[in-house]
This record gives structure tokens, C-alpha cells and sequence, in this order.
């Protein structure tokens, strides 16, 4: 990894830049955007199945909702 040409420095090459957010394009990316999914969808109540962390469901009263995750698609029932 180099230093951006603003940020070059002739006694601090060797420093780079940390990234404080995932960017897209990054291996990484779907894992974070599944993580960031999983911590919100957890707040409104909704519990990862454990056959098949892609499914959660929340009970309430008479009524079940599914949300069904393909690639970065949400599929609501």
C-alpha cells in the first residue's frame, strides 16, 4: 500500500492510511455488510434461524415475519 500523492511525506513513507469503514470491492465487503444487517435486524427482535444463518423470523402475537437474505436482496413474508 503507498501514501496518496497529498499525503507523501519524504521522512514517513513507511506510515499508511487506515480505513475505518469497509468499501465495497473488498473481500471483506459482504461480511461486513451481513454483520452491520445481523446487529440491526437483531435490534427490532428478529432471531437468525440456526440451520441457515440467510433466515430470521420474529413472533409477534398471531403474526410471523420471515426475511430471507440472498446475496444483498431481502426477500419479506
Amino acid at each position: 500500500m503507498k501514501q496518496p500523492k497529498d499525503f507523501s511525506s519524504s521522512s514517513d513513507e513507511h506510515l499508511v492510511c487506515k480505513l475505518n469503514k469497509s468499501i465495497y470491492g473488498l473481500k471483506q465487503g459482504s461480511r461486513q455488510w451481513y454483520l452491520k444487517f445481523h446487529g440491526i435486524i437483531s435490534s427490532f427482535g428478529f432471531d437468525e434461524n440456526p440451520m441457515d444463518q440467510c433466515i430470521y423470523h420474529k413472533v409477534s402475537e398471531s403474526k410471523i415475519c420471515f426475511l430471507v437474505l440472498y446475496v444483498n436482496d431481502i426477500l419479506i413474508t
